[in-house]
């Protein structure tokens, strides 16, 4: 797991604005009409409508969207009772992963309330303005009673999803575990260590399945349940046994499963010699599992385990189920969360795994080799079918099970909207850290006395992203790191004006190359004092995998030492820039930003050559639209008679890719516009661009400044294409945050290149 520091925990909380969520309008407020219409005396005419059909809430309010997490701060994440003020930041990030995940607005909620009634009188009566309840971290036995309660009164979906997700996602990890050691469920012997909200839940849903309630023993922190007990709550004593069973070493001998839900290292290696054959273990205590995995797979080579750990295989993460549960319900306007719809949640899951595993799941991971298996029980959790996988299975059954409200016809169409609530962009960049963490490689950075680049560094160290090579004054550099806190444990400094045999070797190769191009042997030796060439030389020359730069200095000046070292890709005349636009409509790519002042109309075409194999480095077929002032010779002048011959030719050398032009950038990005106005262009058929080559650097430079800026849109790059290998100039005053993305893509594209792929970016 990444390391957090909690100071940088503290940081990404409180910066402006604090938390991690907002509202934002939906509908324009700009003008007096606006506001007419959005309060008064506008708004008069839907509360009539809904006053006359209250149904119509759903049609005239955000109602049919909108989740409540809510919490009174009494069973906080392994933190305890630390009460409703303390649990806001958990409740707010889950808000964040209904968003992220399934496109649903939350409210978190966190009430002053132990008392379970008080408790359920205020939750109730907050159902005319929630689709949905989801209630989260409420300590047992209470939550079983509210929960209960809950579900009796109130008339729109509701799930503790502490007991409910972990025990759909166990579920379906267990199906397919027992399907591929050739185990019967009703067969297999069951130990579970914990009696809390999730393992009672687990329990139940386990039985649904058809385990044997006689062939579960059940331990807590004051040992086994059984009917001596006179502790426990109702819902817990169901599962004593009636075995003359007194120790954890006992029931473990001849088990199946072990299932764990509990603390840290309460199962002994020992323990799980005496377990059948092909054990199943779900450790699941978090951060650290009821047995180290390591020691757990060295004790028992033919053991099939998960933990709640993602570097682990088998990550058992409700992600997988709680926002596309309510994701399938809200959208048929549920009025519960039934068993049914849990069970399919449950198949739903276990089947995916079973599929063949795309492309793009296996890039995110860095892993070609998914597939269904004991180190593949369930799917990953970046897995972008589990929307169109989950969501429409579990508003099926409550359509079969007679709790939906509103019937889904149209499965496709379903589908289709339900890939529509999620912005690509929103897991572009996890695929791309993703297949970096998995092959980490050496990444120098020219500025490494800078703080930014030194906290991206410690960064990229935590997460396992990447090695930074550090190139500067050590002194300075570790000067800087004490005062501002910073640990660079797994970081290599170098400081190239101490290192004066390599700096001469690098000097020698610099000469060999450029000697018939203005450069001196003495020239040579006096770059190679300069950490732009020294960097772009380790590079050269495999000591280095990428080399990030730019931070501190002018893009032209940051660039040149890696043309003259390095250079461009093999077939590439020249290299280009690209800003990768992250808005809620989906990635959107703008080519050249940076490089290329005001290219020919051949060079555009080049351009467009970098800018679609990038763009599919990211797992997006390229859409694309040459742009000007013009729309198909709607004006004359150079820039558009540019971007139209750019067009005829870019055609005629790539002829399969989706590319049209001239076009201004609104109809390039306007499908409506395109449909009505332009149906002749290829771009009227996929719904506009996604990518725009501009005429000039300046349109591009501009464009996406004000997208930044203006448009609440994360921006990406600069990325740089065309060179020979990755090399990446840094946005002057790059944020922390955007030097750890570049360095991920370098990471991604270093990778391929080690395949003997071709280069992609």
């Amino acid at each position: 797991m990444s390391k957090i520091n909690k100071q940088d925990a503290l940081n990404y909380h409180s910066q402006e604005p604090a938390g991690k969520i907002e509202v934002v309008p939906t509908k324009p407020v700009s003008t007096q009409s606006d506001l007419a219409l959005a309060y008064s005396p506008g708004v008069a005419e839907p509360c009539l409508a809904i006053a006359a059909n209250p149904d119509d809430v759903y049609k005239y309010t955000a109602k049919g969207n909108l989740v409540a997490v809510i919490s009174n701060g009494t069973a906080v994440l392994g933190l305890g009772n630390i009460g409703p003020e303390a649990s806001k930041p958990v409740m707010e990030g889950k808000g964040v992963l209904f968003k992220k995940f399934a496109g649903i607005d939350c409210f978190d909620i966190e009430i002053d309330a132990t008392d379970p009634d008080e408790f359920i009188r205020i939750v109730k009566a907050l159902e005319p303005t929630f689709g949905g309840i989801n209630l989260e971290d409420i300590k047992a036995p209470e939550c079983f009673r509210i929960e209960t309660a809950l579900r009796e009164q109130m008339n729109i979906p509701l799930m503790h999803d502490d007991q409910h997700g972990t025990a759909i996602i166990t579920s379906a990890a267990l199906l397919n575990a027992l399907e591929l050691v050739g185990k019967k469920i009703d067969e297999v012997q069951l130990v579970v260590s914990g009696a809390g909200a999730a393992a009672v839940s687990c329990l139940r849903l386990y039985l649904e399945l058809g385990v044997k309630p006689e062939n579960v023993v059940v331990f807590d922190k004051d040992g086994v349940i059984n009917h001596q007990r006179t502790d426990l709550a109702e819902l817990q004593m169901r599962f004593a046994t009636q075995r003359p069973i007194a120790t954890l070493a006992e029931a473990m001998r001849g088990a199946d499963v072990f299932l764990g839900l509990s603390a840290a290292n309460v199962l002994p290696a020992e323990f799980l010699l005496t377990m059948a054959d092909n054990p199943i273990v779900f450790a699941l205590a978090n951060p650290n599992p009821e047995i180290d995995y390591d020691l757990a797979m060295a004790t028992r080579p033919d053991i099939i385990m998960a933990t709640g750990r993602s570097d682990h295989p088998n990550q058992v993460n409700n992600v997988l189920g709680f926002p596309y549960i309510f994701r399938g319900a809200l959208d048929v306007r549920a009025t519960e969360i039934n068993e049914a719809m849990k069970l399919a949640a449950v198949h739903a899951l276990a089947e995916l795994a079973k599929d063949v595993v795309p492309d793009l799941v296996n890039k995110a991971y860095g892993d070609n080799t998914l597939a269904f298996g004991r180190t593949y029980l369930i799917p990953k959790p970046l897995d972008p079918r589990l929307i169109t996988t989950v969501s429409p299975a579990v508003a099926l059954a409550a359509m079969e099970s007679g709790v939906a409200r509103r019937h889904i016809t149209d499965w496709l169409a379903y589908e289709d909207e339900l890939r529509g609530r999620l912005g690509v962009s929103q897991k572009l960049l996890n695929r791309v850290t993703s297949a970096a963490k998995s092959n980490p490689k050496r990444v120098v950075f020219a500025e490494g006395d800078t703080y930014k680049i030194l906290k991206a560094a410690q960064t990229l160290v935590d997460e396992g992203i990447a090695k930074p090579v550090l190139l500067g004054n050590r002194q300075k550099l570790e000067e800087i790191a004490r005062a501002s806190n910073l640990d660079l444990t797994g970081c290599e400094i170098i400081d190239n004006i101490q290192e004066k045999a390599t700096r001469e070797e690098f000097a020698q190769l610099l000469f060999q190359k450029r000697q018939r191009k203005g450069i001196t042997l003495y020239e040579a030796q006096r770059l190679m004092r300069e950490r732009n060439y020294y960097g772009s030389m380790m590079l050269e020359t495999g000591q280095a995998d990428a080399f990030i730069t730019g931070l501190t200095k002018d893009y032209s000046k940051s660039i040149q030492p890696s043309l003259r070292v390095i250079g461009v890709d093999e077939g590439v005349k020249r290299v280009a820039g690209m800003y990768i636009i992250q808005h809620k409509r989906g990635p959107f790519f703008f080519a050249d930003t940076t490089v290329n002042i005001d290219p020919t109309a051949e060079e555009m075409v080049d351009i467009i050559g970098l800018a679609a194999r990038t763009v599919r480095f990211f797992d997006n077929e390229p859409h694309i639209a040459v742009l000007s002032y013009s729309n198909f010779g709607s004006n004359p002048g150079p820039i558009p008679d540019k971007s139209r011959r750019a067009t005829e030719l870019a055609k005629q050398r790539y002829p399969d890719l989706i590319l049209d032009g001239e076009m201004q950038a609104n109809t390039a990005l306007n499908p409506q516009l395109l449909q009505e106005q332009y149906p002749f262009s290829e771009l009227a058929k996929y719904g506009g661009a996604n990518t725009l080559i501009f005429p000039t650097v300046l349109a591009g430079n501009i464009a996406y400044k004000v997208m930044q800026e203006l448009g609440g849109a994360e921006v990406i790059g600069p990325v740089l294409m065309g060179m020979r290998k990755p090399v990446h100039i840094l946005q002057l005053g790059a944020s922390v945050r955007e030097i750890v993305n570049m360095a991920a893509i370098a990471v991604a594209d270093a990778q391929q290149l080690d395949k003997g792929r071709e280069k992609l970016v």
